[in-house]
């Protein structure tokens, strides 16, 4: 698979406002700054093309979706938990009540926004809002590279499994998910 092309940054800003609304620039400012202060923003990839499934972002990447570090967001109690699983992978039921006692019922895309700080499709597991709990899933393990989306429903960041668990701290690592037979 051949990566798509990115944007300069100037087209990158220009084309967040004009293709997704005003305020969808400003979740991957906030992204940039975040990596930024850890000497990490030079990672972030932007796209012209979207990455908002793990489908596209494999093809905007040029990786394998399994390589993909999609960021679940679920209601727990009164808190939102975010697991980062590999893009192959997928919930396990069973697994999941038993590691947080309640049923998996995911956060609408209403309530994304407003209670992560990322919309979805861009919805990343550094640089959100208070009230989120970061949970990285054991299935991402496998890879020596993931790509977690960068804060829009075009980017992503390229990491180690040992660079997200410190960008995302405090995190715990579970498991939860199934991969493919």
């Amino acid at each position: 698979m051949a990566p798509a092309a990115p944007l300069s940054a100037i087209d990158t800003d220009a084309t967040a406002r004009s293709a997704h609304g005003e305020g969808i620039g400003m979740a991957i400012d906030k992204v940039r700054s975040f990596l930024r202060e850890r000497g990490m923003e030079d990672r972030v990839m932007e796209f012209d093309t979207s990455s908002a499934t793990v489908e596209l972002a494999a093809q905007a990447v040029g990786v394998e979706p399994a390589h993909i570090a999609k960021t679940l967001s679920f209601y727990v109690g009164d808190r939102v938990a975010l697991i980062v699983a590999a893009g192959d992978a997928r919930i396990d039921n069973p697994k999941y009540k038993a590691q947080f006692h309640t049923k998996a019922k995911m956060l609408s895309a209403a309530d994304a926004e407003e209670r992560i700080g990322h919309a979805v499709g861009g919805v990343c597991p550094f640089a959100v809002n208070d009230g989120c709990d970061i949970y990285l899933d054991a299935s991402l393990r496998r890879f020596e590279e993931i790509y977690p989306a960068a804060g829009s429903s075009s980017s992503a960041v390229r990491l180690t499994c040992d660079e997200l668990e410190q960008l995302c701290a405090p995190c715990t690592w579970i498991d939860v998910c199934k991969l493919p037979s």
